[in-house]
């Protein structure tokens, strides 16, 4: 019997890995010669860089960096060798959950750090990026992060300008005379779940930016800031787009991304899947197992599991799914590929007692061990 085990986090219990591993745990008490193989799986989003550096054999490397305040803040990034490939998440450098909401501001916040990350990873041989924007702090159209790769955004006296998105509204001249000469030899793949462009009604500035501490006068500034920032772009180089969808993600990171560098946008669900190759595993699998914390009918719109469940179907595989609790409206997943799901909850417990590590790994154990006694027993 071989199984292939693809499950999210469950966030604030377990990790990827670690439910997974409770999986096998619940599969070997009943089959113990069972074949079981747990691999990562993530969105693109918090808890990318543990699933899949560790999961492909990858390391994490620690760097201090320049957090969206400007103080310095400990961040960390995977390398996986093998394939020279940086796995980064924007919001360790620049994450709106590094700061009190008090000191959310974008007018100063820089995604600078993001761009120390990448820099560093360069130097320690890297070329390949999977890059997660979500949960930025920022405003900035990303030029922190160029700033820090050595591109120049400068003001009528020739100086970089300051730090986040009232930067924007100095820049005279642009110019890319020191950046790193390895940056075109580097290409990054973007987790992007966000179609917004960068400027007008549904940019940037006027969707995302009150969460993150935007007045409505700032937003009307920063959004003219950035369609200049955009303009002076597109006047240096051709393929500046504001326009196109994902340019307004993490606060124009994303049109950053797809101006200044060997970018693409995709959904961070895909990257994950291909970069895995989940594929592969599956062809020969006799069961697929996948599962999140919460599986509801948002789990159908694409999120993690369903992309599992789409992959086995193409080889006609029976596909099961354990989460922490499933909503009256999860059963729109069986339309989508997960034959059957399963909450692992045994009782009445309080929310802390449910998500206690220990305790979300011993039911998992104890529910795919019930699941797999059923499906052994009709062998």
């Amino acid at each position: 019997m071989k199984v292939v085990v693809a499950i999210d986090s469950l966030k604030g219990s377990l990790t990827s890995l670690e439910a997974g591993n409770a999986i096998r745990q619940g599969i070997l008490n009943v089959v113990n010669d069972a074949k079981v193989e747990v691999r990562p799986l993530a969105d693109g989003g918090e808890g990318t860089v543990e699933a899949l550096t560790l999961g492909m054999n990858g390391r994490l490397e620690n760097v201090a960096v320049t957090g969206p305040l400007g103080d310095t803040v400990a961040a960390s990034y995977g390398i996986i060798d093998e394939t020279k490939t940086a796995i980064i998440e924007m919001s360790a450098a620049a994450g709106i959950t590094l700061l009190h909401e008090s000191d959310r501001n974008p007018l100063h916040t820089t995604t600078y750090g993001v761009g120390e990350m990448i820099k560093d990873a360069i130097q320690k041989g890297c070329r390949h990026f999977i890059v997660g924007i979500g949960g930025s702090a920022t405003n900035d159209g990303g030029i922190g992060m160029l700033q820090a790769l050595g591109y120049g955004f400068l003001d009528k006296n020739g100086k970089q300008v300051p730090f986040g998105a009232k930067g924007l509204a100095e820049i005279e001249m642009i110019t890319d005379d020191f950046v790193l000469p390895e940056l075109k030899e580097c290409n990054f793949r973007v987790a992007c779940d966000v179609t917004n462009k960068l400027c007008g009604e549904q940019g940037c500035s006027a969707i995302f930016g009150p969460q993150k501490g935007a007045t409505p006068t700032m937003i009307m500034q920063m959004d003219k800031w950035l369609a200049y920032y955009a303009k002076l772009s597109k006047e240096k180089y051709e393929k500046a787009n504001m326009n196109q969808a994902g340019t307004g993600a993490a606060g124009g990171l994303g049109f950053a991304f797809l101006t200044y560098t060997n970018a693409v946008l995709e959904s961070g669900i895909k990257i994950v899947l291909e970069e895995t190759k989940l594929e592969e595993y599956i062809k020969d699998a006799d069961l697929v197992i996948t599962g999140e914390g919460r599986l509801d009918s948002q789990t159908a719109m694409g999120k993690a599991p369903i992309g599992v469940a789409q992959i086995a179907k193409k080889y006609n595989k029976q596909v099961i799914a354990f989460s922490g609790c499933v909503t009256e409206d999860a059963s729109v997943c069986n339309e989508h590929g997960i034959d059957a799901f399963f909450p692992i909850m045994r009782g009445v417990v309080t929310l802390s007692e449910a998500m206690n590590s220990e305790n979300a790994r011993k039911n998992m154990i104890a529910t795919v061990e019930q699941v797999i006694r059923l499906i052994n027993s009709n062998k």
